[in-house]
């Protein structure tokens, strides 16, 4: 062996590794993909103002003054209004469903009392279980309300039109009235920290026996793909509990976070969430041909999951084509149903239209498993 320095061994090392990445193509899609990814989700999804927010109104006064108000929070770029009831109770069911992040309520009698000058009151609830989704909505609210009406006090009506308005504006911070942030930030990191561990430690429960040469006594078993999946996946399930009852105990001990619902119905969506975060790890394991892709796959499933659903950033601030890639990912609905339970004390009816579709989406990523399993080893 020639102990000078050589560019043509070089270049043959080179030329080899070129090679390699070029039979690897899943490496080199990751290699590309991930940063795309990254690159478009920051740049065009991710919003720290969100706009647009879903807000009910109450209307127990119809009248000129309720519908300035309703047609100036049509006007802003803060707030869709999607309900409009006489019920406070409707109102205030839709904002515990999550179906809307406020309730602007006009009370009985609202424009008698702003008439005599007896300074009424205007009652806006806000979800605060999101503060970031809501904050600049909030700071603008008020003014908002007040300047709807100074085009209906006039004449002999002018000398209500001053500032400061001649009604109050009484702001309720639902769920959250601190604006604690852990209380929003540790339920989601259950269903992240679930959502990293169970992927990965399952989408390398094909790829190992591959790697370990017992593959094929695997494939040997007196075993249907169906009984292989649900032996792989149900030990997981017990360590997916485990960790969820440490992160829980943690936020209840360590952050004070409430918990207003019952345990035992998030145990239940708990099964859910993990067997189907389990069912995307085994598919990836079926796709898979060595640890390394598996955990490659893994972070290409990870990032939207975090980015995307309403974690680190205001799932209602996003563009609608990232809020329907959201709503496909099993965290998205599970951080609304963990959030609902702990801190509204959400029941199984609230909570349902969360439900469903990781109910579906369970089904769908053990179906896709079952049809990627290969009962040989090429």
């Amino acid at each position: 062996m020639s102990a000078r320095f050589s560019l043509r061994r070089i270049a043959a090392v080179l030329n080899k590794e070129f090679i390699q990445m070029r039979r690897d193509r899943l490496t080199f899609a990751m290699i590309v993909g991930i940063p795309l990814m990254q690159l478009l989700l920051f740049g065009f999804a991710i919003n720290n103002d969100p706009k647009h927010l879903p807000t009910a109104v109450s209307i127990s006064d119809p009248g000129t003054f309720a519908n300035s108000i309703v047609a100036a929070l049509r006007n802003s770029s803060y707030f869709d209004v999607v309900e409009a009831t006489n019920s406070p109770e409707v109102a205030r069911r839709l904002l515990a469903e999550g179906k809307v992040s406020f309730v602007v309520e006009i009370p009985t009698n609202f424009s008698r009392d702003l008439v005599r000058g007896a300074n009424p009151e205007l009652l806006i609830q806000a979800d605060a279980t999101d503060p970031a989704s809501s904050s600049n909505a909030v700071g603008v609210l008020g003014e908002l309300t007040s300047d709807a009406l100074r085009d209906d006090l006039t004449g002999p009506l002018a000398v209500r039109a001053p500032q400061p308005p001649s009604f109050t504006t009484v702001l309720h911070r639902l769920y959250n009235p601190e604006i604690i942030t852990q209380y929003n930030i540790v339920p989601g990191l259950l269903g992240v920290i679930l959502t990293m561990t169970m992927v990965l430690m399952t989408s390398m429960a094909l790829t190992r026996e591959r790697e370990r040469g017992t593959y094929e006594n695997l494939l040997a078993m007196p075993t249907r793909p169906l009984e292989i999946m649900i032996g792989k996946i149900a030990p997981n399930i017990v360590v997916g509990f485990i960790q969820a009852a440490l992160v829980l105990l943690a936020a209840r001990l360590i952050f004070g976070v409430p918990m207003i619902g019952s345990l035992w119905l998030l145990a239940a969506v708990l099964i859910i969430f993990i067997a189907a975060n389990l069912a995307v790890g085994y598919t990836f394991s079926t796709i898979a041909q060595s640890q390394l892709q598996a955990m490659q796959m893994m972070v290409f499933f990870l990032l939207p999951s975090i980015l995307l659903s309403g974690f680190a950033f205001p799932f209602r601030g996003m563009p609608v084509w990232a809020q329907w890639i959201g709503e496909v990912l099993p965290v998205t609905h599970f951080l609304r149903v963990v959030r609902g339970i702990l801190l509204k004390g959400n029941g199984p009816l609230e909570i349902w239209p969360d439900v469903w579709p990781l109910i579906l989406f369970l089904f769908a990523a053990g179906g896709l498993a079952l049809l990627r399993f290969r009962r040989t080893l090429d």
